[in-house]
């Protein structure tokens, strides 16, 4: 056995259909072998508030070690977790093929399997992450539901976080009464036909963020993609699970694999890319569906055709070239590298994307912005998801350029948050963007 593994990291399937799967008393064996493991390495300390709390219990026992740790504390652990899997791709060294067999995301993922399945999720936060259902209830009464869910109202905020346990202070998506799927409908863009990559053809798959919550971003996507000659569709079946998936939902995730996968197959069929919007839920179609339904063709052959979109540009670029015309942004990028981009192994892509705009100022950052999806707008994970992303808005307010940017919209919101209660600066940005914006701001295609 080596000393750390000199391995690519591999994942194995979950087993979540097998009963075994969610028996708390060998969820906890397995926890206390792996915690121990970390607890001799801490090599992850600073990576998010997980690993301080494993660190306490064991620092704070009567023995300074696990052993003397209850395993019902163990919860404090896991809800700190986010599943960016930052701990897996990029610290640990005894992840799969090592002998250790350590994969820490997942194991937090199959605790919370079971406490869903022992029914001890609550009925608030089981339809919170009802994205569909609330992004189409959101969008029929779209200034109703922003009104309410804006900060600065002190009259629905209290009340969310009274009964949804949603913090009052967190920024929340945005609604909109034309979904990105009714714009694309309305609006199709004339395909370059002199552009190098002219006669590639994708489909976008357009998550349910980017569906319900910001259109804009589809809107970018899919100019740029027209502007460098390629033929597009919009589909959206469903939400690709990620918050299920967070609660451990796996049966949920399961059912929309197989729909997604299903309609997205007939497009393959057709000789269509698939690309994902938002890097979350290309990490959901490239890695984590195929873990969940490993025997499942449709998935499996998704899986290998889709790109993230920032992945797609850099693709047209190396390939063929990017068709010409864009300018410069005044001023430059701070870009903020989402986990989940991260998390896909593809490289940096958002930054080598925006290094193609003439005369490209990027300041790239690599580190957790502490959002963690729907974890961090709850009452009890606010507040620590600042902590955690605290380093993150300092540097971007230190880097002072006039565009932020993250491939997570979510996270973007968040470092904006975390800069306004700097005590050293005395605004942040108006807005933030997501990088494929920004390069249809730098072509002049009307992006505001």
């Amino acid at each position: 056995m080596r000393e750390g593994s000199l391995d690519a990291p591999v994942r194995h399937k979950l087993d979540w259909q097998d009963p075994d799967f969610y028996d708390m008393e060998k969820i906890e064996a397995e926890m206390h072998r792996v915690f121990d493991i970390c607890h001799g390495c801490r090599r992850c300390f600073n990576l998010c508030d997980s690993f301080p709390r494993l660190f306490d219990l064991a620092d704070n026992s009567p023995t300074g070690e696990l052993d003397a740790v209850d395993a019902k504390e163990y919860a404090t652990v896991v809800e700190a977790c986010t599943l960016c899997d930052l701990c897996f791709m990029t610290k640990c060294p005894y992840v799969p093929p090592h002998e250790y067999n350590l994969d820490f995301p997942h194991l937090m993922l199959r605790y919370r399997a079971a406490e869903l399945k022992a029914g001890k999720v609550g009925f608030a936060h089981k339809e919170l992450v009802k994205t569909d259902r609330n992004g189409k209830l959101g969008g029929l009464v779209a200034p109703l539901a922003n009104w309410a869910t804006d900060t600065k109202n002190g009259l629905t905020r209290p009340l969310m976080e009274a009964t949804a346990g949603i913090d009052r202070n967190a920024a929340l998506p945005k609604f909109h009464g034309a979904s990105f799927t009714m714009r694309a409908k309305r609006d199709v863009p004339v395909v370059n036909k002199d552009a190098p990559a002219y006669g590639r053809k994708a489909v976008l798959y357009a998550t349910c963020f980017v569906n319900y919550n910001d259109p804009n971003i589809g809107t970018a996507a899919r100019a740029v993609l027209a502007r460098n000659g390629v033929e597009t569709e919009v589909v959206y079946p469903a939400c690709c699970g990620m918050p299920y998936f967070e609660q451990g939902d796996l049966a949920k995730v399961a059912e929309n694999a197989r729909k997604v996968s299903t309609e997205l197959g007939s497009w393959i069929d057709k000789g269509y890319d698939i690309i994902a919007l938002i890097p979350s839920c290309a990490l959901m179609l490239k890695f984590e569906w195929p873990l969940i339904l490993a025997d499942d063709p449709a998935v499996k052959r998704l899986s290998e055709a889709t790109f993230d979109v920032s992945e797609y540009v850099v693709d047209i670029a190396r390939r063929e070239g990017l068709a010409p015309g864009m300018e410069a942004l005044p001023g430059g990028v701070t870009l903020h590298i989402a986990c989940h981009a991260r998390a896909q192994n593809m490289g940096l892509k958002a930054a080598d994307m925006l290094k193609l705009l003439p005369s490209a100022d990027i300041a790239v950052i690599e580190r957790c912005s502490g959002h963690g999806g729907s974890w961090g707008v709850m009452k009890e994970n606010f507040d620590i998801a600042l902590k955690v992303g605290k380093p993150v808005a300092r540097t971007t307010a230190k880097n002072d350029k006039p565009f932020v940017a993250s491939e997570c919209p979510l996270a973007a919101t968040h470092i904006l948050q975390g800069m306004e209660r700097l005590d050293d600066i005395s605004t942040a940005p108006a807005r933030s963007w997501h990088p494929i914006e920004l390069m249809a701001r730098a072509y002049g295609l009307g992006t505001p």
